[in-house]
């Protein structure tokens, strides 16, 4: 059998980089030990000399945005030294906070052409190119999504909650027989999975109220909203903080109408809908200058029209006399909650792309924050309506 070739810098890096702890070392520890042909010190740090050598010599091997990447970590060293961890990191798409600081306080500007002006993409690169343009603010944060994005695995998360809703609906709609304004129905709140304040000690129903629509009108923009915005931040920040954002302002939302809406019924998935959306409306204003997604204004217009109008036929609903006395139509507040969860939390995710959110202050200050709501609301669940002594509506 022949000789294998020797791995390239990047499958050798990601090797060690399994070796390697993820977390941060202290202040006191140095950085794991590079490679004794680079460091044959053992301290942990790699010179630029050596480390340009490098690249020059498996450039070929390399993705040509991610040669950049790490040349402009080069130069971002006046001491003439690179970490040993950041370069693992950069090779294992695992990067630190103060990698980042590394790059963006560069002395090297990426002269190359950008992402945008390539030619001869494929559908599907041209896909992944434009969700980058949708989502990051960055030009180098675009070009390592659109080198490392492989589709596995997909956007899982909101594609399955979507389909859920739409069959949930579908099978109310054909059992009711009726499909606009479903909730006006005698027998909708029925149903087990629509959050009522009677049953309010059924903890599922925080949750579940989600898959039940007011009706088609109502499942039909939080189901645009979803795969228009959803998708597109599943895709760049993963199922698992996309679905945190979305879960936190489903439940903020039924909690909230628990506290300030105590007698209202709550359905449809708009406080997961609206913490999405207003998570992404907030990271486009605070990084307006560096978002070239296309006609963001006039879409960000048209954004919060229809927030708008969803709201309003959410308060006009509420206000409006009910199909079954005396409990009133679904609550309008879990709107806010879910605004409140994406200005706060939302925010913090889908500023640090590929940044360890525990490094975050905000991220802990905000998870407190809302911690304290959740346990709050909770005892006012248990003890605000005795003492208040309010008359709550019948079971359906």
């Amino acid at each position: 059998m022949g000789e294998h070739p020797s791995p390239g810098p990047a499958v050798a890096a990601c090797a060690e980089a399994e070796r390697i702890e993820e977390l941060e070392p202290e202040a006191d520890e140095r950085p794991p030990a590079a490679p004794e042909d680079f460091d044959p010190g053992n301290t942990g740090y790699i010179s630029t000399g050596k480390f340009r050598s490098l690249l020059e010599s498996h450039s070929s091997k390399l993705d040509p945005h991610k040669r950049e990447v790490l040349l402009a970590l080069a130069d971002s060293h006046a001491d003439g030294q690179i970490c040993y961890q950041d370069f693992v990191n950069l090779m294992s798409n695992k990067r630190s906070n103060s990698f980042r600081q590394a790059i963006l306080q560069g002395n090297r500007r990426l002269c190359s052409k950008a992402l945008l002006e390539e030619k001869g993409l494929n559908l599907s690169q041209r896909l992944i190119r434009h969700v980058a343009y949708e989502t990051l603010p960055r030009e180098i944060d675009r070009k390592w999504y659109y080198d490392s994005y492989t589709c596995c695995p997909p956007p899982w998360f909101m594609i399955t909650v979507t389909l859920l809703e739409v069959a949930f609906f579908l099978y109310n709609g054909v059992s009711l027989d009726q499909f606009v304004l479903q909730v006006t129905h005698p027998r909708y709140l029925k149903n087990s999975l629509v959050y009522h304040p009677r049953l309010r000690a059924q903890a599922w129903r925080y949750l579940t109220y989600i898959f039940m629509h007011a009706g088609i009108e109502h499942l039909g923009l939080n189901v645009v909203l979803q795969l228009l915005v959803g998708v597109p931040l599943e895709m760049v920040h993963g199922a698992t903080r996309i679905g945190l954002v979305y879960v936190a302002g489903v439940v903020a939302g039924s909690l909230a109408v628990s506290v300030a809406d105590m007698t209202a019924p709550v359905v449809g998935s708009s406080g997961g809908v609206y913490a999405l959306v207003s998570a992404h409306l907030a990271n486009i204003v605070m990084n307006w200058s560096g978002m070239k997604c296309q006609f963001k204004l006039l879409r960000m217009a048209v954004a919060l029209i229809c927030m708008s109008m969803e709201f309003g036929r959410a308060v006009w609903l509420r206000f409006h006399p009910s199909a079954y006395p005396p409990c009133p139509h679904p609550s309008f507040v879990a709107h806010l909650g879910g605004v409140a969860v994406g200005i706060t939390l939302g925010v913090v995710v889908l500023r640090n792309y590929e940044q360890r959110l525990q490094d975050q202050s905000l991220w802990w200050i905000f998870v407190a924050m809302y911690t304290i709501f959740v346990l709050f609301a909770v005892f006012w669940n248990i003890f605000a309506y005795t003492l208040l002594d309010l008359k709550l509506p019948p079971p359906p």
